[in-house]
């Protein structure tokens, strides 16, 4: 397992990052504490030290879950979460006010069993709290003990060098991580958002580095999709974001790209996702990359993926076909470009 600086800090992660959104009893979390347990066990096995959570990940239900199997090994685990979603049906129940955040850490801290977060990441920008009183209220969290080291996810460019320049303000604490969306399928932030990020001194965490499954070869089709899969509960899904997401990452351009994907694993032998996950990994200003495995054997299959190096023909033919039409500055959650 390699491991690399976060961001501005003296703090060491792992090339693979675990994320527990699978863990729980949600509609979209399959994943049990016993199989979670031993994901877990062979993950820290392996070498990775990082476990990325939130507390809407099944309603608060994966926190607790990785708390218990943590519990005994607490100081050799980096544990990642975040705050911005619904926790209730009240006005202040959301958002990254000092309301919402002091009462959602304080909560996520109860169910991981801790009394501190070595990460603690705003789960998206809030544009009905002032970025000052948030940067000062993470500060405090940092200063108070409860967290160890502040981050974002989902944050443009702009958002980035706002939160920055009022950490400097105020005398706070800066983020030292981003976590972005970022695949071979969406490859949107390479045109501010990641290069705003190295120089504001924030190491890349990356989510769906798979695109939601499309780039494993799941899908064939845009229309008839495997029933039970991801992208056709979240196709069916009420929320309009969610509809909009599975739309952007499946469609004829990115069946295309995994067509050409699927070619070259097939001459190195080896797999779609594999050859996607080696070549993220690589990528300028990657710090680390989160796998989601729902079984051990999934998680098996993602850490050897990070052992395969290509070719640098090969990373040119991946650049070639999954260059996007433009490289124009967009949102953080983006993919549809």
């Amino acid at each position: 397992m390699e491991y690399a600086t976060l961001g501005r800090s003296g703090l060491q992660v792992s090339q693979v990052c675990l994320g527990a959104m699978n863990f729980g009893s949600s509609r979209i979390a399959t994943c049990d504490e016993a199989e979670a347990t031993r994901i877990v066990d062979a993950y820290l096995e392996a070498g990775g030290n990082i476990i990325d959570i939130a507390n809407m990940y099944s309603e608060g239900e994966s926190e607790e879950i990785v708390g218990r199997i943590v519990k005994n090994r607490r100081s050799s685990v980096l544990l990642a979460t975040k705050g911005f979603m619904p926790q209730g049906p009240g006005p202040n129940d959301r958002g990254l006010s000092r309301v919402h955040l002091t009462k959602a850490l304080d909560d996520s801290l109860r169910r991981l069993g801790t009394d501190y977060v070595d990460l603690y990441q705003c789960h998206q920008w809030d544009p009905a709290t002032p970025i000052e009183e948030t940067m000062a209220t993470l500060d405090g969290f940092v200063r108070a003990g409860k967290v160890r080291y502040i981050g974002c996810s989902n944050f443009t460019a702009a958002q980035i060098v706002e939160a920055q320049w009022a950490a400097a303000r105020i005398g706070g604490t800066p983020f030292v991580s981003l976590q972005p969306q970022y695949s071979l399928i969406a490859r949107s932030i390479e045109a501010d958002i990641l290069p705003t990020a190295q120089r504001h001194g924030l190491g890349a965490i990356l989510w769906s580095p798979l695109g939601g499954g499309v780039l494993s070869g799941r899908y064939s089709s845009v229309s008839e999709l495997p029933e039970g899969s991801r992208m056709s509960q979240l196709r069916g899904s009420h929320i309009q974001l969610a509809k909009a997401w599975v739309d952007g990452l499946l469609n004829e351009r990115t069946l295309g790209i995994v067509q050409e994907v699927g070619k070259i694993a097939a001459e190195l032998g080896t797999t779609a996702a594999a050859v996607s996950l080696s070549w993220l990994r690589r990528r300028p200003g990657v710090t680390s990359v989160i796998i989601g495995p729902r079984t051990l054997e999934h998680l098996r299959g993602s850490l050897t993926a990070f052992e395969l190096e290509l070719p640098a023909e090969i990373v040119e033919r991946l650049d070639e076909i999954s260059a996007t039409g433009t490289l124009a500055p967009i949102n953080g959650m983006d993919a549809s470009r």
